[in-house]
Parts: structure tokens; C-alpha cells; sequence
């Protein structure tokens, strides 16, 4: 009822739930962007269930092919097909009848977002998620059953392990890495996204450090899922820009450190699969290709093109050695 009540707040013209303040708290979870993304696509019905498949008209049984109980809906399968359950049962998140899990996957993910104790045990559930999901994956794919401990086990281990990570991450000074300074070309890259707004901006920052030579794009386009998509198209147009120019032996730097691990393991970011393919089909066409994080104090004229392309009420495409009339300071 609580759930149903917040749902249903935004306003009286908007018939069925309003998932906005879900679906933006998504990137407020304490969990790697990969979870965070996934999560978005199962709050927003984009992950590969029966259910879904039937609607877009595929001829596929929509039934659950686990259980066979009922239709394999997005709910069903990561809260009330039977092994999911068992999963959330043994778990430390508590479960009680008619309040978690429930049939409504709304209510469910408020549960987790808002609804738990203020306990560290309960920040492994993205991992409880995302695990339940490959043990469908690995039954419907493969016919391999998991164990529901195994599941718990491996969710709190990453759970931990990401947790002592970012905790390691506080206490290093970046003087700690201080690396030998970058020479040459250097193309700086960022996207910016926002839930509110119906577009996302693209910038990316071209300078050679031994000379005076500089180049600079910014440009928007229509939103996509996640902010984690808009830096990817970001390197994208920055990788195909650079090609036009000639511009072959490039270092590229951006200040989201998933899209470096992206780039370097492409197979363990399945739901990026297009895009990816585009990245590597762009570096095949440079002599010299590194792509590196940098701090984001360090990124600040991309950003900031990024950012300016974004708000502006109308599509903009802009590449020049100068600055746009619209930002104020870029230097």
C-alpha cells in the first residue's frame, strides 16, 4: 500500500504508476554502473523474458521455463519464480509475506531501494539480482542449475570486495599516482546525461601538447537509458571525428572509469554489445590507440561542451578550433 501510494504521487493526469524517482534513484545505488545499468533495464522492462519477447512478436512460449507456473515476466523471474524466491528466502534481506517479494516489480524495487535496515549485509541485494538473473540465464541457456547458497555466497563476496574497494579508493591520495605526464595527441572525452531532460550533450577536447593545435565538438542527441550509453556514444563521435581529421596517433582520456574497463573487456558488457562493435571498428582505424582515466578536475573543457550541448533547445552539431558562442569560459 505504502508502495502503491508513492507510485501514484506525482500527479493525478499520468494513468498507471510513475516509475521516475525509481528509475533515477537506480544511479544512487552503491553497486558497479554494470548492476546499476541491468537494474535499470529490468525497472524499465528492457531485459529478454518470455513475456516481453511474446509482446514484441516473437513465436515464443511466454510461460517461465524454470517452473512452468506462470508467465516469465521480469518480476517472475528475478522475485517469484520459485529459485529466485528460494534465493531472497535464505538471504539476510527480510522477507515477509505480502511486502516482499510481492507480484508487482514497482513494489519490489521500492522495497530494496528505501525499505531496508540500515545494515551493510543489505547493500549485496543489486548483486542478488543481477546473480539470480545469470542462474536463468545458465538454466534456460545451458540447462546448469545453481545452488541458492552459491548465489548468496558470490553476491556478498562482490558485494564486500566492491565496497572495500571504493573504501581503499578514499584513503589513497592522488598524489599516490602521480603518472608521467601524456605527450602528443590527446583527445579528452565526456557525455553528460540527465533523467529530466530529452537530450544528452557529447564534448571531447582535441589539444597536442607541443604545439597550438587544438579542436573541439559538441553536440546532443536524443536520450538514451543510461549515462553510461551517452559516454560511450561520447568516444564514440570523438573516435569518428578524430578519423576525419586525420588525427591517428590519439591518446583518449575520460573521467568514467567503466567506459576504460568497457573498452578493454568489450565481452563482459553484453548489453553494450552495438556500440562496442563501433568502438572497435574505430580503432582499427588509428596506428596508436590508448584510452585512460583521468581525474574529472582534469576533464573539465569536455565537460563543460558537453554540458552547454545538452541544455540548449535545439540540436546542435559543432566542430571548430575555437570555442562555441555559447559557453563563456571554456579556457
Amino acid at each position: 500500500m505504502v508502495a502503491q501510494q508513492f507510485l501514484e504521487a506525482a500527479t493525478p493526469n499520468i494513468f498507471g504508476p510513475d516509475t521516475k524517482r525509481l528509475q533515477a534513484h537506480v544511479w544512487k545505488i552503491q553497486c558497479t554502473q554494470k548492476l546499476q545499468h541491468f537494474i535499470w533495464q529490468a525497472l524499465t522492462g528492457c531485459i529478454a523474458v518470455g513475456a516481453r519477447l511474446g509482446s514484441h512478436g516473437m513465436q515464443i512460449d511466454p510461460q517461465c521455463i524454470r517452473c512452468g507456473m506462470a508467465p516469465e515476466t521480469v518480476n517472475h523471474t528475478l522475485f517469484e519464480c520459485p529459485p529466485a524466491l528460494q534465493v531472497w528466502a535464505l538471504s539476510p534481506i527480510p522477507a515477509a509475506p505480502g511486502q516482499f517479494p510481492t507480484g508487482g516489480l514497482f513494489t519490489n524495487m521500492t522495497h530494496l531501494f528505501w525499505h531496508l535496515p540500515k545494515d551493510n549485509r543489505m547493500k549485496m541485494y543489486p548483486w542478488l539480482i543481477w546473480y539470480i538473473w545469470k542462474a536463468r540465464n545458465d538454466k534456460v541457456m545451458s540447462n546448469v542449475n545453481w545452488d541458492p547458497n552459491e548465489i548468496i555466497v558470490k553476491a556478498e563476496a562482490e558485494s564486500i570486495t566492491w565496497r572495500n574497494a571504493q573504501t581503499r579508493l578514499q584513503q589513497i591520495h592522488i598524489e599516490t599516482f602521480t603518472l608521467p605526464p601524456v605527450t602528443g595527441d590527446i583527445c579528452q572525452v565526456d557525455g553528460t546525461w540527465k533523467e529530466t531532460d530529452c537530450r544528452v550533450g557529447l564534448g571531447w577536447f582535441y589539444f597536442h601538447t607541443e604545439n597550438m593545435d587544438k579542436l573541439m565538438g559538441a553536440s546532443n542527441l536524443r536520450r538514451g537509458i543510461s549515462p553510461l550509453q551517452t559516454e560511450l556514444e561520447a568516444l564514440i563521435w570523438a573516435m569518428q571525428c578524430m578519423l576525419r581529421n586525420s588525427k591517428l596517433n590519439i591518446v583518449f582520456q575520460t573521467d568514467c572509469s567503466d567506459v576504460v574497463k568497457m573498452v578493454s573487456k568489450p565481452e563482459e558488457w553484453p548489453a553494450f554489445s552495438l556500440l562496442l562493435d563501433e568502438v572497435n571498428r574505430c580503432k582499427r582505424g588509428f596506428t596508436f590507440f590508448i584510452i585512460m582515466h583521468i581525474p574529472r578536475k582534469e576533464n573539465t573543457k569536455a565537460d563543460k561542451l558537453a554540458r552547454s550541448a545538452r541544455v540548449l533547445p535545439t540540436n546542435v552539431y559543432y566542430i571548430n578550433s575555437v570555442s562555441p558562442v555559447w559557453i563563456s569560459e571554456l579556457f
